[in-house]
C-alpha cells in the first residue's frame, strides 16, 4: 500500500477555500456567519475573512444540520442552543463512518 502523507492543516483558511470544502457559495458562508454566533472568523488587514479550524468545525455542524439533515436556519440555531454537544458528537460519528467507508472502498479497489 503506498504511503500517503498526512494533509497539513492550516492555521487559517480563506473564505474561498472554506466554501470549496463544503461545496457552497462564498455568500452562503458569509450569510451563515451573520446568522450563527458560533462563527467568528478573524479578518486580516484587508478585511478578508480567515477561518480557524474551530470555525471550520462549526461550519461542518451547520452544514450537517442545514444541508444533510434539512433543518431550517432557525431550526439549526435552536438545535445548537438546546443540544450542541449531542449534535457535535453525531457529526463526528458521521465523519468517522464516512472515513471508514472511504478507506474500505479504496482497500477493495486495491484488491
Amino acid at each position: 500500500m503506498p504511503y500517503k502523507e498526512k494533509e497539513i492543516e492550516k492555521l487559517f483558511y480563506p473564505i474561498g477555500d472554506v466554501a470549496k470544502m463544503f461545496d457552497v457559495s462564498v455568500s452562503s458562508i458569509r450569510y451563515w456567519e451573520k446568522e450563527f454566533d458560533i462563527l467568528k472568523p478573524k479578518k486580516n488587514k484587508k478585511g478578508n475573512r480567515m477561518f480557524t479550524k474551530k470555525d471550520v468545525d462549526n461550519l461542518r455542524i451547520i452544514y450537517h444540520l442545514t444541508k444533510e439533515r434539512g433543518f431550517t436556519l432557525e431550526g439549526a440555531k435552536k438545535k445548537l442552543r438546546e443540544n450542541k454537544a449531542d449534535t457535535i458528537d453525531n457529526v463526528e460519528i458521521i465523519n468517522h463512518l464516512k472515513n471508514i467507508r472511504q478507506f474500505l472502498v479504496e482497500f477493495r479497489e486495491e484488491l
